[in-house]
This record gives structure tokens, sequence and C-alpha cells, in this order.
């Protein structure tokens, strides 16, 4: 069993609960343009992805270049989120504050800083992690898959990649936190985790899955 020394936490999906609705208008925007997505097609393709990669899958996809109707849209739809706010996972925001002083800490995440920061102000948990938020987009060269932002939280944070825990959700965020070599804890905790997710994670090669916070904070011992 690795040491714990620091977690770097993934954000969608994770403390975030905003992968199920952002999937669904991700699909109903799509099939109104006339790409047919049901809510399962978006999160098992674009899950864990943003920016450049979550376009590029998109019309990998589709079998052709997203219109600038699209891109309004969700530009949209993601301002909106920002001034309305999302909910946590349910018992995320718990688990941040009940941290041991000890435990450093980190978000690693494919979204903006933007999002980040205006989301976590939301949640309350901004300085918890300050100055520690890291973007895929913004950060590193390459996002995940690649596992450089998570050594690049680490080397950040201090801590050798071997002595963190690094807590993802989606497939391309398990693959990269993989590579990593941190000990990674798949959590199928948010409301997008549908039937088969924690399988989903265990086929990954991810040893441990938590179902919630609480699972989680049972498997990392800080009871």
């Amino acid at each position: 069993m690795h040491a714990l020394d620091a977690i770097i936490f993934d954000f969608d999906g994770v403390l975030l609960d905003s992968e199920f609705a952002g999937n669904r208008r991700i699909a109903e925007i799509l099939t109104e343009l006339g790409h047919r997505h049901s809510t399962e097609d978006a999160l098992r393709h674009y899950i864990g992805l943003n920016g450049e990669d979550f376009i590029a899958a998109v019309e990998r996809r589709i079998g052709e270049s997203l219109p600038r109707e699209f891109h309004l849209r969700m530009r949209e739809e993601g301002t909106q989120a920002l001034r309305s706010g999302v909910r946590a996972v349910a018992g995320a925001a718990e688990f941040v504050r009940a941290l041991p002083a000890r435990v450093s800490r980190a978000v690693a995440s494919s979204s903006s800083t933007r999002w980040l920061r205006g989301h976590l102000d939301h949640l309350g948990l901004r300085e918890a992690f300050e100055p520690h938020i890291y973007s895929g987009r913004e950060h590193v060269a390459r996002g995940k898959p690649a596992p450089d932002l998570y050594l690049f939280a680490a080397q950040q944070l201090g801590v050798p990649i071997e002595r963190c825990v690094i807590i993802e959700d989606s497939p391309v965020g398990v693959q990269g936190a993989l590579a990593s070599g941190a000990r990674v804890v798949g959590l199928a905790a948010g409301s997008h985790c549908l039937d088969g997710h924690a399988d989903m994670l265990r086929s990954l090669g991810v040893e441990q899955v938590a179902t919630s916070f609480a699972e989680l904070r049972s498997q990392l011992e800080l009871d």
C-alpha cells in the first residue's frame, strides 16, 4: 500500500456533480442539431474530456465538423452553470473539509481554471485547495489521458507521485492516473455513475473503487 501524503482530486464527477446534467445537455444539443445522442452515449464517449479533446471526440463520432451554433450553445450552458452553481457530489465537501492538515491536496482537471475556481467558490472549497488548482488545458501540453497533469500537480505540491492518491471517475482520467505511478482510487459516487460504472473502472485496472465518500475515507484509513 502506498503511503499517503497528498490527494489529487479530479473535479467534474468527483467533487462537482456536473457530469450527468452536463452530458444530458450535450446529448440534447447534438440531437437538436441532427446528430442523435442519448445521455448514455454522451457519458460513454465524452466523460472526462474538455476543450479541444472533447470537440475532437464529438467530431470523430459524428464524422464532420461541429457547427458554430454548437460552440455558442455550449458556451452559454457553461456561463449559466457558473452563474447558478452546481451541487457537490454527495459527501464531497464534508470529506475535503475533514482531511487531516498533514494531507496536502490539489485539483487536477480537464476543465479551465475559471470553471474550477468559480465552482469551488460556490461549494465553499476554494480555500481548501488554493493555489493548487490545475487545468489540463492551461498547465501542461498534454491533457488526460496523459499522466502529465497529475505529475505536474504532485511536483507543485512537493510530494513524490508515489506518495499521492488520485481520485478519478472517468476512463480518460483513470488511464492517466494509473500511468502516473500514483495510487488510484476510482470513485463511483456521482449521479452520472450508472449501473456498471464501478465495474468499468475496475476493468481499466483500478484496484480500489469507492461508491461513496464515506467508503473512500475508510479505504484511505483516514478515520
